[in-house]
């Protein structure tokens, strides 16, 4: 096995181009909360990068693509702390570039899965508890669903599950433990007062969902792990379904509600992004546009529907990741074709129902073990510390009650220690 220099290039590229999807993510949600909850939003989804860097390196990585061990439950620790992971080429995952940059690769994905989950718990979970919980979801949820769907021996992909790029592994994983997270730490206290509040910046939203299709393309087009056609193909249709998407999201809005949001437009984009990735790499351009026209509207309807609800996920994770990847997973069983794909198979358009019942399993099993592991991994922090800020703290805003910054204007104090100095112990600066 020899190294691709142009295949290493491009999954270098794509790599960054994911990295980039986190701020991006921050950007998002934070101009989606309120003004109070804005800089908590954003460095929440910092912080977890940073954090799953580690995590992915020291036990992550080797959970999910080490060689399999309990009948392809999970991988060993064969590549704990990188110890086996260089820059040689793997027969099973990276035949043509090094092993290490093939872990950089998945550490992006790995990275992003939880903090989606952000969203959810938005505005009341405390510092502390989220961090705790990133490292047991990427550890015990992410990892061996991960194993199962894309690792050498996993079960699920054994048994001929298609998921190109973490419509399973990523998508469905957060969309239902988002749904576990809001109901184990509860609705805001003042829920009825945030539905009314508007976005605090909607730019942040747009240039958040921008970026997110920026990087999409390394998303899914990096998924190919060459520069191909098939990441061409890939790349292609991911901005063929992002288009249609927030194409059907916007006219379903102005149809129904009388004016095309920008907000709208931006979600309904995220959500054609998410339809698309198990699909990327196993469908035609037409089938993209399709795929994305379907991702735009499910989410829309699961949005409002769930706005009815009491369930106070509070930036609509599930009905954009969970439900848009819900659909996209069901899609690849229903258009899938060999023609785009010959390592794939063909779905049901193409004469092959069985696609599609394997995908539907697929997606059964991942969304209840995320969703259980997640309800249960909350459940057993709360035994330890507290998982939400206190009422006054909600009030106050995370910025401030976590932090002690704000995003606009001045910081808790009016004073500010003269430049060059350090502050003394318990003074707050903005």
């Amino acid at each position: 096995m020899a190294i691709d220099s142009g295949d290493t290039a491009w999954v270098l590229a794509a790599t960054g181009l994911v990295m980039l999807m986190t701020p991006a993510l921050g950007f998002f949600y934070g101009g989606l909360v309120r003004k109070k909850n804005l800089v908590s939003t954003i460095v929440q989804c910092m912080v977890v990068f940073a954090l799953v860097s580690l995590v992915w390196a020291i036990v992550g990585y080797t959970l999910a693509f080490g060689p399999n061990a309990l009948d392809g439950l999970i991988g060993n620790l064969h590549d704990a702390l990188l110890t086996n992971v260089g820059g040689a080429p793997n027969a099973v995952y990276s035949a043509f570039i090094p092993q290490l940059l093939y872990f950089a690769f998945q550490l992006k994905f790995a990275a992003i899965t939880p903090a989606l989950i952000i969203g959810a718990f938005a505005e009341r979970i405390r510092f502390k508890a989220m961090l705790i919980f990133m490292v047991g979801w990427t550890v015990l949820i992410y990892a061996p669903i991960a194993h199962w769907v894309w690792g050498d021996g996993g079960w699920l992909r054994d048994l001929g599950v298609l998921d190109f790029a973490g419509g399973l592994v990523v998508h469905t994983s957060a969309g239902l433990s988002a749904i576990a997270a809001a109901l184990v730490i509860g609705r805001r206290s003042d829920v009825e007062e945030a539905k009314r509040a508007p976005p605090n910046n909607i730019p942040f939203v747009i240039l958040g969902s921008a970026l997110l299709w920026f990087g999409w393309f390394g998303f899914n087009g990096g998924s190919a792990l060459a520069a191909n056609e098939l990441a061409t193909s890939a790349l292609v249709d991911t901005n063929l379904a992002a288009s249609a998407a927030a194409l059907s999201w916007m006219l379903v809005e102005w149809s129904l509600q009388g004016k095309p949001t920008a907000v709208g437009f931006a979600v309904g984009a995220v959500a054609g992004l998410v339809a698309i990735t198990p699909a990327s790499g196993f469908v035609t351009p037409g089938a993209s546009i399709v795929i994305g026209i379907g991702g735009g509207l499910v989410a829309y309807f699961v949005s409002h529907w769930r706005a009815r609800t009491r369930l106070d996920d509070a930036l609509d994770v599930f009905a954009c990741h969970g439900a848009g990847a819900i659909w996209g997973v069901l899609a690849t069983g229903i258009f899938a074709t060999v023609a785009i794909n010959a390592a794939g198979a063909n779905g049901l358009a193409y004469g092959n129902p069985h696609l599609l019942l394997v995908e539907a399993f697929a997606i059964a099993v991942v969304a209840g073990f995320s969703f259980a592991g997640s309800y249960a991994l909350l459940k057993v922090i709360g035994w330890f510390t507290p998982l939400r800020v206190t009422p006054g703290e909600e009030q106050e805003g995370l910025d401030l009650s976590q932090h002690g910054e704000v995003a606009y204007g001045e910081g808790p104090t009016t004073s500010r220690p003269p430049s060059g100095s350090v502050p003394t112990s318990g003074s707050a600066q903005a």
